[in-house]
């Protein structure tokens, strides 16, 4: 990991600009994020804490977060305990990936209190804990640990905090060179062989495997090579070096890059130049900025994907009945369709009661309705009269012919349902985590899912959704829904009757509206693009898009969502070109 001791520590002093700042809102649009508003130092600034088991850290940022409609019990804890307190410090404790935020705020009664929030990074094991200052105690934490997780620490609330196992390892910040000399000679000493990698990491606090490398590397020194072979001089040599590289790194402002390692193909982040990786380097104004960078949206996007593959697992198992069930259907359909026979049954036993004796397994009659005047066979219930078991074939008969029309709209509702799941599944293709969640609430609404929240949780009337705001080369606005919920509102709410409106011809996808009356064939070219692109034919070349005004755009009575008719539309065909989407300016409106 990166984000070691060091790096930490450089960090800590870029965050210390948060000292006397005040922490106006608290958020978590994640179930491992922490997002505060503060105020410091004359600006607004936002700190993402994140226990994420995959990507742990803690910077500013500037990204826009989708939170919740409601907050989780953590969140609403901290805003109890921290909302409106100042950051007195920022401290990392002796090297270690733990950074904390000393808060001091006045309770409801108007007394000064203290609490401390913590943020471990320690990958998997990660976490964020609200802490009482002045008892040593959990509040709550982000993750729960329990005994059966851990005998050595619990985290949970109402129970003392115990800091992480401490490595019994030496501070190299103020290590000297005798020192650093002693403890080689102490392990050359030793039966076990030990790389002189392995000996960096495993003596000295804060310094990870990447920060070794580059500490040998520039005290030209082979990371595999063995302490049990280092010379005197050499040994003496790579001390003064490792206590100039550590005062380097201590008095020197941090040199925020990621830097590409060609043969790895993967990219690595550090504080300090990497001198041992020859490749092509990017530089950063801030720590926060690299992070910012780094991650981008990686930890969003397995956000995302985690929660899509719940919901297109629904949606798969859904549409899999519907096909079911549209086989049973055809079944019912052909059995439909040979129900003639129980009306001739009827008839020809109708017209031989007399001939029947009673408790008749079975009976053969003359077919008069067959032009050859054959002989067939008929089954019969022995508990049944003659003349009942010819009500009996009458009844089959007739409830054979009532179902046809039943079945038909059974048929054309599941068949219906199909393309409406198969609409659902198009969108979560590019959905964002705000996208997720109105997709949700959708199949809440709809009965697919069981709304497991709050029965206070509504959407309030004054949220609108948001939609995809595109420019096009002539400077017209073009609008796009991602999903049915977005749909809904811009084609029913947003667009004016005299503006275009676009979707892919018998195909799943977006509505698309161009917010204008004057506009030439580049824009409607372009919308219709979009129109392609956020579409199941994304990946298809020549794709048919219809296009109208939206006046000859109506939903139906009782329709799904996202579901509306259209006439009076022309179509043209176009290849989605992402590059030249990309190229349009777009916004989140």
């Amino acid at each position: 990991m990166a984000t070691d001791g060091l790096f930490l520590y450089k960090l800590t002093h870029e965050l210390a600009s948060l000292t006397e700042g005040r922490i106006n809102k608290i958020h978590q649009p994640a179930d491992s994020d922490i997002v505060m508003q503060i105020r410091a130092a004359g600006k607004n600034v936002k700190l993402l804490l994140s226990a994420n088991p995959t990507y742990p850290r803690v910077h500013l940022t500037e990204k826009q977060y989708h939170n919740p409609l409601e907050a989780p019990m953590f969140c609403m804890l901290l805003r109890k305990h921290c909302e409106g307190g100042i950051i007195q410090s920022v401290e990392q404790p002796d090297l270690e990936r733990v950074l904390k935020l000393h808060i001091r705020q006045r309770d409801e009664l108007g007394d000064l209190s203290m609490k401390t929030v913590i943020i471990e990074i320690m990958g998997r094991h990660s976490n964020i804990i609200l802490l009482d200052a002045k008892t040593n105690t959990v509040l709550d934490s982000i993750h729960h640990v329990t005994p059966a997780v851990s005998s050595y620490r619990i985290v949970m609330p109402g129970q003392p905090y115990t800091q992480p196992p401490k490595q019994d390892k030496k501070d190299p910040f103020i290590a000297s060179s005798a020192e650093i000399l002693e403890l080689l000679k102490q392990t050359a000493n030793n039966e076990e062989k030990q790389s002189m990698s392995e000996w960096v990491v495993q003596q000295w606090k804060g310094i990870s495997p990447l920060a070794a490398k580059e500490l040998l590397y520039r005290s030209g020194i082979d990371e595999k090579r063995l302490v049990q072979t280092l010379e005197p001089l050499a040994a003496k040599d790579f001390a003064e070096k490792f206590t100039q590289f550590m005062q380097s790194l201590r008095a020197e402002p941090a040199f925020p890059c990621i830097k590409e390692e060609p043969r790895k193909q993967k990219f690595v982040y550090y504080c300090i130049d990497l001198l041992h990786i020859e490749g092509n380097v990017r530089t950063f104004a801030t720590l926060s900025s690299l992070l910012e960078e780094y991650y981008g949206d990686k930890a969003e996007r397995d956000t995302i994907k985690q929660k899509t593959g719940n919901l297109k697992r629904l949606l798969q198992n859904e549409r899999n009945k519907n096909e079911k069930k549209i086989e049973k259907l055809k079944e019912t359909l052909t059995d439909a369709d040979h129900s003639e026979k129980y009306r001739i049954y009827g008839e020809l036993l109708t017209a031989s009661l007399h001939a029947i004796p009673r408790g008749s397994t079975e009976v053969e009659v003359v077919n008069y309705y067959d032009e050859e005047q054959a002989v067939i066979s008929i089954a019969l219930d022995p508990a049944l009269s003659p003349a009942e078991n010819a009500q009996r074939y009458f009844k089959r008969y007739s409830k054979a012919k009532n179902s046809v029309k039943v079945v038909q709209e059974q048929m054309k509702q599941a068949e219906e349902e199909i393309i409406y799941l198969d609409n659902l599944l198009q969108q979560l293709e590019y959905a964002s985590l705000a996208d997720v969640e109105e997709m949700r609430e959708e199949l809440i609404e709809q009965g697919y899912v069981r709304d497991r929240g709050s029965k206070q949780r509504r959407k309030k009337k004054s949220d609108k959704p948001k939609l995809l705001r595109f420019t096009s080369s002539e400077g017209i606005d073009i609008y796009v829904g991602k999903n049915n919920t977005q749909n809904d509102y811009l084609t029913n709410r947003v667009a004016g009757p005299a503006d275009t409106w676009l979707h892919t011809k018998d195909i799943p996808g977006s509505h698309v509206v161009i917010r204008s009356q004057q506009f030439g064939d580049a824009t409607l070219e372009e919308a219709a693009m979009l129109a392609a692109y956020y579409s199941q034919a994304k990946e298809s070349s020549l794709v048919p898009v219809d296009y109208t005004f939206i006046r000859h755009v109506r939903k139906p009575s009782g329709a799904k969502p996202g579901f509306v008719i259209y006439d009076h539309q022309k179509t043209l065909f176009v290849t989605p070109d992402p590059e030249k989407i990309e190229q349009m300016k777009s916004e989140i409106v």
